[in-house]
Formats: C-alpha cells, structure tokens, sequence
C-alpha cells in the first residue's frame, strides 16, 4: 500500500505536467482548462499526499516546474484556435471538465481537513524530542487522517476503535526530509523513529500498559493486537493512547504515576503499523471490553492542531 501509494505522488504530477509541457491541448480553451486542471489536481496531491518518499518538499518542486511549464511551456505551443476544431478535442474538454470536479472536490476537502471541529480539545506536550518530525495522519477528515474513518457508526467494526477517531501518527525524518534508509525497507531499524524515546504528554496515570509483542517486519502486521505495545496514560477525566512500542522497552506499568517528559517508553514497530511511528490520540474513557471505544478528542500540542505534512522540530 505504501509503495503503490509513492509511486502515485511520484508518476501522477509528473505524467500531467509533462502533459502539460510536451502536448498541451491544441486550444486556448482546452489548454487552459487542462492547466486549471492540473493546477488543482497538484494542490490535491501536495494537502492528502503522504510525503515520506518522495520527501515533504517534493511537491514545491512540482509546483515551480508547473509555473516553468506556464511560462515557457506556452510560448512555444502556439495555440492560434479558441475552441476545438474536431469532436475528439471536445471529448478532451469534457474528460478534462469531469476530471476537475472531481480534483476540485478533493482540494477543497483536503483544505478544510485542516480545520478542527467543534468538539472538546486536549492541550499535550508533544512526546518526542530531540528531533524533526513529519505528520503523516492528522486532521479533521479522511482526505489527511485515515483514522477519520473511524468514526463511520455505519460500520459495526469501527465502534471498538472510535476513540481513534481524530488520532495523529508521527515519524521522524532527517535534514534531507527523509524518514529511512531505503524506500520501504523491512527492517524497522532502518528507520529514523526507530528506538525513539517517548515522553509523557500529560500529567497522570498508567491505566494500562502492554510490553511484550514483537516488533513486525515491514510491511507485515499483527491485526490481533492492533495497537501493539502500548500505553493508555489518564490525564484527569481524559485518556490518551501511545501505541506501537518496541518490546520490553516500557519504563512504566500499570499504575505509575507519571508527570509531562517522563519517559515511557521507545518507538517500535508493534501491532498494526505499516512503519516504525507514533501513535497517539485522546478520548474519553471507553468501556472495559473496548477500551478505544470513547468519544474522541482533539489534540493541540504545544498550541497547535497538526495536520499531514505538518513538521515539528524538536530540542533535546
């Protein structure tokens, strides 16, 4: 999924800027709505896409070489006609209209994912330091958090997870924006968050704290411990999740008290976790045998609500 995923955010803006470039439509119209067209599709890719690989500036270098294309790109295509002069070139305009709506939808969702709701929010410390960290889910709606879908009570097997809902996953990338050695590689070593201290976002209490599943190689999974190593920590009447530790790497257990920046425990690859990340997310109490079953919260960190793409440098 993920590799399918990159080869989009790589082939997609530049198979329609090369478009674009090479064999723009041979109209002022059509060339003109094919640019609109690509111009969206590009602000749509650049909001939902997960820039792990290619890294988070790529989709500025796809935006200069779309100004390029504009600017030099026109000058050499001389489009003498308004409209099309053949039923083929209106077939173009009508599969470039539809294209749009559809491009435009998704820019438009993309932009307001980055808005909160208006539900409760939880201020936390961010829990990681000593470091530059890439948002790869978080928001307010599936085109930038997967973990939206969650909260679909249209489907029975999201209720045990809703707490989830408004979740953020967090890796960490180095000064060329890249968060592992390789483009998938299967040892979770290999990447950048791996071993990673967490720190305690909140003052509280270990309410429950599992230590002893193995890490996977990627891109396997364990679908029957979802979250993995994990840590539930109960900050007055919130609970807030931590998931995906490496095993026996827990400093807590159940019932430790713990204060913001105690160390908890180390980033891993546990349960189910396409890449070495971590997890977190605030809810209210769920029941004892769905325990990520509350009404989900917001999060700020630090004063702010982080969305995908967003990046957060961290002191040691």
């Amino acid at each position: 999924m993920i590799a399918l995923l990159i080869g989009l955010q790589i082939v997609l803006p530049l198979v329609l800027i090369g478009w674009l470039a090479i064999a723009p439509l041979h109209n002022l119209l059509g060339a003109s709505l094919q640019a609109f067209v690509t111009a969206l599709t590009l602000f749509a890719i650049a909001r939902m896409g997960v820039w792990v690989f290619p890294p988070w500036w790529a989709p500025y270098v796809y935006g200069l070489l779309f100004i390029v294309t504009l600017v030099v790109g026109f000058r050499q295509h001389k489009l003498q006609r308004q409209l099309p002069s053949s039923w083929l070139g209106w077939i173009a305009i009508i599969g470039f209209v539809a294209f749009g709506v559809f491009a435009s939808n998704e820019a438009v969702q993309s932009w307001v994912g980055q808005f909160p709701p208006a539900i409760p929010v939880v201020d936390l410390a961010f829990p990681l330091r000593g470091g530059k960290y890439l948002i790869v889910n978080g928001g307010s709606n599936t085109r930038i958090n997967a973990h939206v879908k969650t909260l679909d009570e249209s489907v029975p097997r999201f209720r045990a997870y809703r707490g989830n809902g408004y979740a953020v996953d967090i890796v960490e990338i180095d000064s060329l924006g890249l968060r592992a050695k390789g483009l998938v590689p299967s040892d979770p070593a290999a990447y950048q968050i791996y071993g990673e201290p967490v720190l305690a976002p909140c003052p509280g209490k270990i309410v429950q704290a599992i230590n002893g599943l193995p890490d996977m190689m990627i891109p396997k999974i364990d679908p029957a411990n979802r979250a993995g190593n994990h840590v539930i920590l109960r900050c007055g009447d919130i609970y807030v999740l931590l998931a995906h530790f490496r095993p026996q790497s827990l400093s807590v257990q159940t019932g430790t008290v713990v204060k913001v920046g105690d160390r908890i425990a180390e980033v891993g690859n546990s349960g189910v976790s396409d890449e070495p990340h971590l997890h977190i997310h605030a809810q209210r109490p769920g029941s004892s045998v769905a325990p990520f079953s509350g009404d989900p919260l917001l999060m700020r960190f630090n004063g702010r609500f982080l969305i995908r793409s967003d990046r957060v440098t961290m002191p040691k």
